[in-house]
């Protein structure tokens, strides 16, 4: 079993959070695992992505061109940045939100919410995509939205876990007092993934 997975948004949405119980869940499972994170700019709303490798022997952390089997998009524009990671049969879970960068917001840019999610539709295998700002409001607290996409991941069948070791990930990643929410985000977001299939 070999899979190299790519997460993608930006600041403040809980990207690292979600590399780190997928790298535990395949801790867990007794396989090597390696990751690498890209941080952009130090603020909410920067550029962060994470490469997640993981099998039965020790491989380098960066996920190399076209060789991503899964991507987990958070945001529009980064998860098209990540393209050139895939594979050509890759499988992706995307959040169809654009949150607008502050450059874009002060008339100094421009931003096309359809062009990237396009170039997404047309370069991936298998895609799924959601609005999951709701789903994370929905359980309780906006800042859920990873574990959503997360569980929409676990439900859609594009990540190498079942529900089980995901959610004892967790448990070991989440503080004890945001757990019961966290898991109401998680099956809402499986549960969604078992409807669009």
């Amino acid at each position: 079993m070999f899979s190299s997975i790519v997460v993608a948004g930006v600041g403040g949405q809980g990207t690292l959070l979600a590399s780190k119980i997928l790298s535990e869940a395949a801790q867990r499972r007794g396989l090597f695992v390696r990751t690498s994170e890209t941080i952009g700019m130090a603020q909410r709303g920067g550029s962060v992505s994470s490469h997640i490798r993981i099998g039965s022997q020790d491989v380098s952390p960066v996920i190399p061109l076209r060789h991503a089997d899964v991507l987990i998009g958070f945001e529009l524009a980064e998860a098209a940045r990540q393209l050139n990671r895939l594979k050509p049969d890759a499988s992706a879970v995307v959040n169809v939100d654009c949150i607008i960068p502050t450059n874009v917001a002060l008339r100094q840019g421009e931003y096309h919410c359809d062009e990237y999610l396009s170039a997404i539709k047309n370069n991936i295998g298998r895609g799924f995509y959601i609005n999951a700002a709701p789903m994370a409001i929905e359980a309780g607290d906006a800042r859920t939205l990873n574990i959503v996409l997360l569980g929409f991941s676990v439900g859609a069948g594009i990540l190498p876990f079942g529900e089980d070791e995901i959610r004892e990930a967790m448990e070991c990643c989440i503080k004890p007092r945001l757990l019961e929410i966290n898991r109401k985000a998680f099956l809402m977001g499986a549960e969604a993934a078992r409807k669009q299939l």
